[in-house]
């Protein structure tokens, strides 16, 4: 399955020109900062905005082309939209919310005692919306979304409007999702926290451009895209347990054919998630190292070397097996090891410094 999109719009101040096929299903993000583009694609997408020029196409179902004079109405769309904002009815309540998402589906693939399961509703179908905290109010939204039994999962920064402990209350939430309904989401964000939480594919966009697109591991570990200049950029890669020690306390994990250890873990063997590496957090040798307390030094080979010369540093991208790590070193770091591409190197991680999201947050 697969989404294709690709079109042109003219603001007064705005051109968008963007075009990209995103393997389904999965979660595919539109990432870039406030101005670039997301939502008017979503706008778009969703119906609500016809543009100059366009084509978008769900697996074989054309929404719009506007040269073959097709643009299907949003109700005949098959999207559940979920926006910034909850947009509860105030005069229902939670149950009546949520039942109202599905008045007009004409098969329940997706069913309501479900969803209410995943999404923590059961306790609160018979409050009123302003009853609800604010995160409690968009899962809702979510579940109403989901029981129009839509094709395909639309959210325009449905996180941005809360603070950050209800932010961390929903995302596992939306990882659960994922997982377990494997329904298509299109989600559009800027924070990078939930990109590394949920994304699976990702498009890069900037000032009404694609950037870049393609997997998140491989789009988190290029030290040549914007995602690079940030304090937060490192690389989001997929692990799986190998075994625990619960003597000294670590989990050994598998990337690939490499092997990272971390703090021990609860999670089963055999369980699939998700690690995010800091690039700050990655300290870069030529040899291996000898006494230290460092648990992990993974062999690898320089890929590329990218300045940064806002921080007067260098992201160095390493790979490791079939992954790659980003590393941000100073540029004296880069002249006294002598790296180069293919310079063999070794990449020392703490284990505490890995972070490990939950395995219903991994790829599906």
């Amino acid at each position: 399955m697969t989404l294709a999109v690709a079109l042109r719009h003219r603001f007064p101040n705005f051109a968008l020109d963007v075009a990209f096929n995103a393997p389904l299903p999965g979660t595919v993000v539109l990432f870039g900062p406030s101005g670039s583009g997301k939502s008017t694609i979503i706008t778009i997408l969703a119906g609500l905005l016809r543009p100059d020029w366009g084509r978008i196409a769900l697996d074989e179902g054309v929404l719009l082309d506007t040269e073959a004079g097709i643009c299907l109405p949003p109700e005949r769309r098959g999207l559940g939209v979920v926006f910034q904002n909850a947009r509860l009815f105030p005069h229902l309540s939670v149950r009546g919310n949520l039942l109202f998402g599905a008045r007009r589906a004409q098969e329940m693939r997706i069913r309501f005692e479900d969803v209410a399961g995943l999404l923590g509703l059961e306790r609160l179908l018979q409050r009123r919306p302003h009853a609800l905290s604010g995160g409690e109010a968009q899962r809702v939204a979510i579940g109403r979304a989901l029981l129009a039994q839509p094709r395909l999962l639309v959210m325009d920064e449905p996180l941005a409007s809360l603070d950050q402990p209800r932010k961390a209350e929903i995302l596992p939430y939306l990882a659960r999702l994922k997982t377990a309904l494997g329904l298509p989401i299109l989600y559009v964000t800027h924070a990078l926290d939930e990109v590394a939480q949920l994304a699976d594919w990702m498009v890069l966009l900037e000032a009404g451009r694609i950037r870049a697109a393609g997997s998140l591991a491989e789009l988190s570990s290029r030290g040549d895209l914007p995602l690079a200049l940030r304090d937060d950029a490192g690389a989001v890669l997929s692990a799986r347990v190998l075994r625990h020690d619960a003597e000294r306390q670590l989990s050994l994990l598998a990337l690939g054919t490499a092997a990272l250890w971390v703090p021990l873990l609860s999670a089963p063997l055999g369980t699939e998630l998700r690690v995010r590496i800091p690039a700050r957090e990655v300290i870069l040798a030529t040899d291996a190292p000898g006494a230290i307390s460092v648990h992990n030094a993974l062999a690898g080979s320089v890929r590329a070397i990218t300045p940064d010369p806002l921080r007067h540093a260098a992201l160095v991208e390493v790979a490791i097996g079939e992954h790659a790590l980003l590393a941000r070193v100073t540029p004296d770091a880069v002249s006294r090891l002598g790296l180069a591409p293919g310079s063999a190197v070794f990449a020392l991680v703490k284990s505490v410094a890995v972070e490990v999201f939950a395995p219903s947050a991994a790829s599906s």
